[in-house]
């Protein structure tokens, strides 16, 4: 959600329980308009905070001259001081998903370890031996992270566009989705590159206008009932993912006010198909 309303965003998904203490909010309100100013951001979104068992991770993204793939991450114990994330590759989320298991601790430099016996040589010669491969908190930190994006990041249909340059920015001219459209769930969109846009036809995508239908719409997800999508009487609508527990996503009809934040453990919820 964008730092320059984040009162009135944090009131919005209130009802889910998601709240910051007055002393962590007027922390970020000073800190992340500094943050913008040092790092030369268009603008900055509090992305949501990750619970650990010895300390919590406060995450910002700062937005550059392409809102979707040139977005920088960083990450924050104290809601003051802030550091770069870095950059999720194939490599660091392999690892990660591979040695990275259990709750956060809350300590960037706390390593994860896991130790396997592998087979060297063949026959007479064989020998087994044992590696170890370590990774740190801060690189699963950058990897979960990504994951929560690529998986449940939300946005209203119309709210970016696409340029004649290829780069996504905000859409000046949204004013926000109606409400009888806010109650569809084929008007939210994943704020990802898109995996199932490729696959349709010339058919089903003649009806589409490629400068906002970019985007994956929540619709064509698998299992369709991984999101709980309620108004809030009239004047708010409340998204939560039941995939990733703790992401809360709101947008206020008739009005651009739009934006998501997580609040959880940084665990998948893997049991979603048996609950279901």
């Amino acid at each position: 959600m964008d730092s320059n309303t984040l009162y009135y965003s944090l009131e919005l998904v209130s009802g889910n329980g998601l709240r910051l203490s007055c002393e962590q909010k007027a922390a970020l309100q000073t800190s992340l308009v500094i943050l913008q100013r040092n790092y030369r951001f268009s603008r900055v979104l509090f992305w949501g905070k990750i619970l650990g068992v010895k300390g919590d991770y406060f995450i910002a993204q700062g937005a550059t001259e392409d809102e979707l793939r040139a977005k920088k991450t960083l990450y924050s114990l104290n809601c003051i001081d802030w550091h770069l994330l870095p950059l999720p590759t194939p490599v660091l989320l392999a690892e990660v998903s591979a040695v990275a298991k259990g709750r956060f601790v809350g300590d960037p430099s706390f390593e994860y370890e896991l130790t396997e016996t592998r087979q060297q040589g063949e026959g007479d010669e064989a020998v087994k031996e044992e590696f170890t491969m370590k990774v740190t908190e801060e690189k699963r930190l950058a990897a979960t992270v990504f994951n929560i994006e690529r998986d449940v990041a939300v946005v209203p249909r119309g709210a970016f566009i696409r340029t004649p340059h290829d780069t996504v920015q905000v859409n000046r001219s949204f004013q926000g989705l109606s409400t009888l459209e806010a109650g569809n769930l084929s008007n939210y969109l994943h704020f990802t590159e898109p995996q199932h846009l490729k696959k349709k036809s010339i058919m089903e995508m003649a009806d589409l206008d490629p400068s906002i239908d970019f985007l994956d719409p929540l619709s064509e997800d698998i299992p369709k009932e991984s999101w709980s999508l309620q108004m809030e009487g009239s004047s708010v609508c409340v998204l939560r993912s039941l995939l990733w527990l703790g992401l809360t996503f709101f947008h206020v009809p008739f009005t651009p006010q739009h934006g998501y934040i997580y609040m959880g453990d940084g665990l998948k919820n893997l049991d979603l198909p048996f609950m279901l």
